[in-house]
């Protein structure tokens, strides 16, 4: 088991959430992909979007709706500082994952989180577990409150 796989696992487990990982047969690096393997609507997907602090240099992640893109300046302003395109080598460092597999919890370094409003209209979403083929059942409420996201508006 990959030591990203085992992070998000230990992570669910220590916060009380009883979900089952499920490794899909295909790819569920993009929110189309994973909502055929889910079986369920786009928007169902928790896409976990970095960016980078311009000015701080860290990581800020944004749990988006499958469907819907960041508004970079909404972002920007919800982070306190101008946010641009993190590279794969940052995103690895600070969050333990690679680009298609960037699970909502257990990343190597805390950092603030902020969640798609759209998100709480499904009783149910999925997101990824940190490979580009696991993914995990969770509501949004639940979400919240193990990664400590902060509910706002930032899509465009």
């Amino acid at each position: 088991m990959s030591s990203s796989l085992e992070r998000v696992k230990a992570a669910l487990a220590t916060a009380g959430v009883a979900t089952e990982v499920r490794e899909m047969p295909d790819s569920t690096r993009t929110a189309a992909e994973a909502a055929t393997a889910a079986g369920c609507e786009i928007d169902q997907i928790a896409k976990s979007i970095i960016f980078k602090g311009l000015e701080s240099g860290h990581v800020k992640l944004f749990l988006t709706a499958g469907g819907n893109q960041v508004d970079a300046a909404k972002a920007s302003a919800l982070a306190g500082e101008p946010l641009g395109k993190a590279d794969a080598a940052l995103i690895r460092a600070e969050t333990g994952f690679a680009i298609g597999g960037v699970a909502p919890v257990g990343h190597l370094t805390d950092l603030p989180v902020w969640i798609d409003p759209r998100l709480f209209d499904f009783p149910q979403l999925w997101a990824a577990a940190g490979t580009p083929r696991h993914i995990f059942a969770i509501d949004a409420e639940t979400l919240v409150r193990i990664t400590g996201a902060v509910r706002a508006d930032f899509a465009g």
